[in-house]
Parts: C-alpha cells; sequence; structure tokens
C-alpha cells in the first residue's frame, strides 16, 4: 500500500479506497515571499493547490460531507518550503493527502466507564492517611 500523499500515476493517494485523480486539483505557481536574493524574483516556486470537494467524485457522499463538515467544501494547500517548484509541488500533494485524511477519520466514542471499588477503596484509604498526617502535626491537648 502507498503512502499518505504518494503519487500514483496521474492519482493522490490519500487512504485506503480514496485516490484523487489530479485532474480535480487545480494548481497555481506564484513567486514565494520574502528574501532570496536574485533567485527570489525570477522563479514561480511557491505552489497553492485548490480541491473542491463538494464538486469530487474521488469520494463517496458520506466521505464528502464528512470531510466539508471538518475542513469546508474547498481545501486549499500552499507550499513555498524549497526553491524547487517540482519540490514544493509534492510537499503540497503531501499536505492535501494528510489534511484529508485526517478529515475521514472517524472518531471513536468514549464510552464512560465507573471507578473501580479498588480505586474507591485507595482514595478513602489516602484520605483517612492524610488526615492522620494532619492529626500528628496539631499541638497535643492542654492538660489542667
Amino acid at each position: 500500500m502507498p503512502a499518505t500523499g504518494s503519487l500514483d500515476g496521474d492519482t493522490l493517494f490519500v487512504r485506503r479506497g480514496v485516490r484523487i485523480p489530479l485532474s480535480e486539483l487545480t494548481f497555481r505557481a506564484t513567486g514565494s515571499g520574502g528574501p532570496g536574493g536574485q533567485h527570489a524574483n525570477t522563479a514561480n516556486t511557491r505552489v497553492e493547490i485548490v480541491y473542491d470537494v463538494a464538486g469530487s467524485a474521488a469520494l463517496g457522499p458520506r466521505q464528502r460531507a464528512r470531510v466539508i463538515e471538518r475542513i469546508g467544501p474547498l481545501v486549499r494547500v500552499v507550499a513555498s518550503d524549497s526553491r524547487s517548484q517540482a519540490r514544493n509541488r509534492l510537499i503540497a500533494l503531501e499536505r492535501l493527502a494528510t489534511r484529508v485524511d485526517h478529515a475521514l477519520r472517524e472518531e471513536r466514542p468514549r464510552i464512560p466507564t465507573s471507578t473501580s471499588r479498588a480505586a474507591k477503596a485507595r482514595r478513602v484509604e489516602e484520605k483517612r492517611h492524610r488526615g492522620d498526617v494532619k492529626r500528628t502535626r496539631q499541638r497535643p491537648p492542654v492538660e489542667d
């Protein structure tokens, strides 16, 4: 099984059963901000990817609803970490896959448990011990 965010031909692998075709993604390259010398103003290395979740055929109806609920109908990812546009494109694809994967995760409901008998007994014993410690710190009663 490929790693999350890996490319398999012209599809992006997100998780088992979810592969996003690159044709559903909108890529845009712009100049990176910040200092960078002569190289910065000549190369459009910053990569932005927009994924239209609402119009995607890669997700089923329940998956689409879950992603829209958690991160919205449009997922936008930006990468300007590297000086290479190709490397930034891969980084952005990995980030997109990770965000969609996290949005698709189903949180198991927490099942509340009751306190065990032993835990209750330990608590009462600690309270009794603490009371004994405090009692020994008191001044002895004045005898007449």
